[in-house]
Parts: C-alpha cells; structure tokens; sequence
C-alpha cells in the first residue's frame, strides 16, 4: 500500500506543477471544481486504461508515453501563450468561445499529465495490485495536489496581474519539458 502511495504522490507532482500555471490566471470555486474532477478522473482512470489494454501495449509504448505526454502539455503551454498574446489588444466579448477554449484546453492537459498513468497500470497488472484501490488513491492524492497548486497558482497570479495567463502558459511548457527529461 505504501508503494502505491508513493507512486500516487510521485504522479500528482506533474498535476501539482500544472496546476500552478492553471491557477496562475486565477480561479474560483468552478474552476477548482472543474479541474480537481478532470485531473482525478484522468489520473483514477488511466491506470485501469493501462490494465485493461494489457502488458503486450506496455512493451510496444514503452518510455514514448512520457514524450507523447510532454509534447502535449508543451503544445498546450505554447497555445495557451499564443492566444493571450493575440488577446492583449481585443476585449473579451466572446465569454462562452473562451470558456469553451480552456475547457478543451483543460481536458486536453488532464489527458497529457495522465498519459503516463497508462503504464501505470501496466505495471500494477504485473504486481497483482488491486487496481480499484489504486486507482482511487492515485485520483484522490491527484486531486488533493490539484488543489494545493491551484491555490499556490492563484496567490502568484494575483502578483502577476496580466502577465498571468503567460506565466501560466510557460509553467506549462515547462511542465512538459521536465517530464520529456525524466524529472517529473
């Protein structure tokens, strides 16, 4: 059991560090909702994934779950920058198409920080873990880290005023560079 939470802490480092840059461009009780549950349920989910698709896939995908996963929280990272450089100078009419925007851009973040989850549960096949358990510690230790970056994000994004949504973005790219080099 304690392997499995080391594991679970080991993971929820990647969503504690992305969710620095998510809460840098400020939260609210929403968005701490919307984020806590996307990440848990990626984190819970993607183990169960990994046991089901089986140990042969495992062989096949290897060490490139880490860089498939890193190229898509650098992809979003970069994104995300992009467009609040293009929406320095526009005003912010178009509520509903933003929102849309960091929906997509949060589940596609969840699906990339989880990726690696996937031989996860590979590997908890081969240990005869029980998955459920360990499925639901890693998405609970997933959440509660979530949360925790989300706050530490929010507190420096209040600091950064308008230069959060970039430092957000750059957190994120860095995220995804740390993971690429096996840090996180």
């Amino acid at each position: 059991m304690l392997a499995v939470l080391l594991v679970a802490v080991s993971l929820g480092l990647s969503n504690f560090a992305a969710s620095i840059g998510i809460g840098i461009s400020g939260v609210d009780a929403r968005t701490r909702w919307r984020v806590g549950v996307v990440f848990g349920l990626f984190e819970a989910g993607m183990p169960i994934v990994g046991l089901v698709l089986g140990r042969g896939l495992a062989g096949t995908l290897g060490g490139d779950t880490r860089w498939v996963g890193a190229a898509l929280l650098i992809a979003t990272g970069v994104y995300a920058v992009i467009q609040s450089l293009r929406s320095r100078g526009q005003c912010d009419d178009e509520g509903q198409s933003v929102a849309g925007q960091r929906t997509g851009r949060l589940l596609l973040t969840g699906a990339a920080l989880s990726i690696d989850n996937l031989a996860v549960g590979f590997a908890l096949g081969a240990y005869h873990v029980r998955i459920i358990v360990a499925a639901v510690i890693i998405g609970a230790v997933s959440v509660g880290l979530s949360l925790v970056g989300l706050e530490l994000g929010n507190r420096l994004g209040e600091k950064t005023g308008k230069n959060g949504e970039i430092l957000g973005g750059a957190v994120l790219i860095g995220v995804g560079i740390a993971i690429a080099a096996g840090v996180l």
